[in-house]
């Protein structure tokens, strides 16, 4: 059953340029534990604020993603970045949907 997952960030004020340079490790490393490719996009119009970071992924199966952040949750090079994000995240909430088509 795939599943989508779904962060929504609110970024600090004048901290995108540090969120995209810590984006990129994360990704690195997210990748070579089995993670997925994102689709990222900033808050343009709608309910949100221009200040929101969305960010989601195509899982093949909850099993997979649970697989995957067993692995990430374990990593320290992964733990360190997730300190160095306090101060430029402002919140995160994490969704997860079952695509209906």
């Amino acid at each position: 059953m795939v599943i989508i997952e779904r962060q929504i960030q609110k970024v600090r004020s004048g901290k995108w340029s540090e969120l995209e340079e810590l984006d990129k490790k994360f990704t690195a490393i997210e990748s070579q534990l089995g993670f997925p490719a994102t689709r990222r996009c900033r808050s343009l119009v709608g309910g949100l604020t221009t200040d929101m970071l969305i960010i989601e992924r195509q899982w093949e199966s909850f099993a997979a993603l649970e697989a995957a952040y067993e692995k990430v949750l374990a990593d320290p090079e992964h733990q360190a970045l997730s300190e160095a994000l306090d101060p430029i995240v402002e919140s995160q909430q994490i969704e997860f949907y079952l695509p209906l088509t």
